[in-house]
């Protein structure tokens, strides 16, 4: 056999004797729907660290390191099934039309959700760590902004490619409800008016719902 032909047969053998389990993250499904102050939300590609946007499902060891557990890898893209999964649980908790990027309406959608995931690990010590930071970007001006850092643990009773696989979608469905918590309609928001007579900073406390109280006046002389 011609030694060009013999490769070609030998990787078209090698991808039939691929039997890798497959393991899609998803999140836990919604009960109820929280109302919120805006109506849309896009959330754009959530960037991940080297280690969890490859396709093989790791675990960290006794030692520290981080090692890909046999014969097991994520069914989809990390960082596409990630931004799916957000998306989901954000649309299936709250009352705001949620879709990933692209935006497939005409208009502009009220914030736009921008997540960095520093690490997304299934720690030796029994538990599932995803920790980062998310900013909310408003295009029209209609809602409030903001940049939050986050950590998210889940426990793990052990490390196989399912329980890791749950955890991971558990874990994103938390970051879902700390994101709905802070736009939620129950949630007091704070204006704040730095023009005040006595040139002092005043905060407003304010929800949506009810009548405005009277200011709260702080002390914090420029």
């Amino acid at each position: 056999m011609k030694p060009l032909a013999a490769l070609i047969l030998s990787a078209a053998l090698a991808g039939c004797g691929d039997n890798n389990a497959r393991f899609e993250i998803a999140p836990t499904v919604a009960t109820a729907e929280a109302s919120l102050r805006v109506g849309s939300i896009e959330v754009r590609d959530v960037s991940l660290p080297a280690y969890a946007a490859a396709s093989e499902i790791v675990a960290e060891d006794a030692d520290g390191a981080l090692r890909p557990l046999e014969k097991a890898v994520w069914a989809d893209d990390p960082g596409r099934a990630v931004t799916g999964a957000l998306a989901r649980s954000l649309d299936l908790k709250s009352t705001a039309t949620v879709a990933a990027e692209p935006w497939p309406l005409a208009d502009d959608p009220d914030l736009r959700l921008d997540l960095r995931i520093d690490q997304m690990i299934a720690r030796a010590n029994g538990s599932f760590e995803m920790t980062g930071q998310y900013a909310l970007a408003s295009p029209n001006g209609t809602a409030r902004e903001t940049i939050q850092r986050f950590a998210i643990n889940v426990p793990l009773v052990n490390t196989a490619p399912a329980t890791v696989a749950t955890a991971a979608g558990a874990a994103i469905d938390r970051l879902a409800d700390e994101i709905i918590a802070l736009h939620s309609r129950a949630t007091c928001a704070y204006v704040e008016s730095r023009d005040s007579p006595e040139g002092l900073t005043v905060i407003h406390p304010f929800q949506e719902d009810h009548a405005m109280p009277a200011p709260l006046s702080l002390d914090i002389r420029r």
